[in-house]
């Protein structure tokens, strides 16, 4: 039992690091953000809404200026200013920007938010376990190696954990999208451009170092997901 207090300390301040960081999350949005408020999305949103069976969608506009959505972890959804300027100027069009909405919206349906937070924990655990292990078999370097193979191997999970959960909201958000009657093809339109639109430079960097698939790869899977739903 005694062996097993450094893995639940790390566990515990994983779970404690997770809320501060939601709670500065929170009041940072509170600060930057407003209510989203356009016709022609709200047009949309009330769509996915009845799809839903809820009384409404509520979107909010965060004031920062790279391109993005957020789902943030009290469950409220957020698209940036970056964003809602690219549709204003006619760069993104309403309907993709509600497979957006849809998409963010799949991150609360889904839990993956607190998925997150469990991850997170895990993470940290793995981090303690590989400093002790190494520092009993290599004394004096040992923490220092142990500390990149542990960045190394944690990184390389968060990594892979957030892959297959942004593969999960787009095939959520595909289904939404198809059930309102606004279909993929804004969602796959979106993907098309997200690239040049958000200036991703990591399209050559490695599958295991990607938070996100690449654009290319998420809508070969949403291809594949309409295909078989409507097979």
């Amino acid at each position: 039992m005694i062996k097993l207090i450094p893995l639940l300390l790390a566990i515990g301040w994983g779970l404690a690091a997770y809320m501060f960081s939601a709670w500065r999350t929170k009041q940072m949005l509170d600060a930057q953000s407003v209510p989203l408020k356009d016709p022609e999305l709200e047009r949309l949103t009330r769509r996915m809404a009845a799809a839903l069976d809820l009384p409404e969608i509520r979107v909010n506009l965060f004031n920062i200026e790279p391109v993005n959505g957020l789902a943030a972890p009290d469950g409220r959804i957020f698209l940036t200013k970056g964003f809602y300027d690219r549709f204003r100027s006619g760069s993104v069009t309403a309907e993709e920007l509600a497979s957006v909405i849809a998409h963010e919206l799949a991150h609360v349906a889904l839990g993956h938010t607190r998925r997150r937070m469990i991850d997170f924990s895990g993470q940290n655990a793995v981090f303690v376990s590989l400093v002790a292990l190494f520092l009993r078999a290599i004394p004096v370097v040992g923490p220092l190696i142990a500390m990149f193979m542990a960045n190394m191997i944690t990184g390389a999970l968060a990594a892979r954990m957030s892959r297959r959960d942004e593969f999960e909201a787009d095939a959520w958000a595909s289904a939404l999208l198809i059930k309102s009657g606004i279909g993929t093809a804004p969602q796959i339109s979106l993907f098309e451009k997200l690239d040049r639109l958000t200036g991703n430079r990591a399209a050559s960097a490695p599958a295991w170092a990607l938070s996100h698939p690449k654009s290319a790869e998420r809508i070969k899977a949403i291809r594949a997901n309409e295909a078989r739903w409507t097979a």
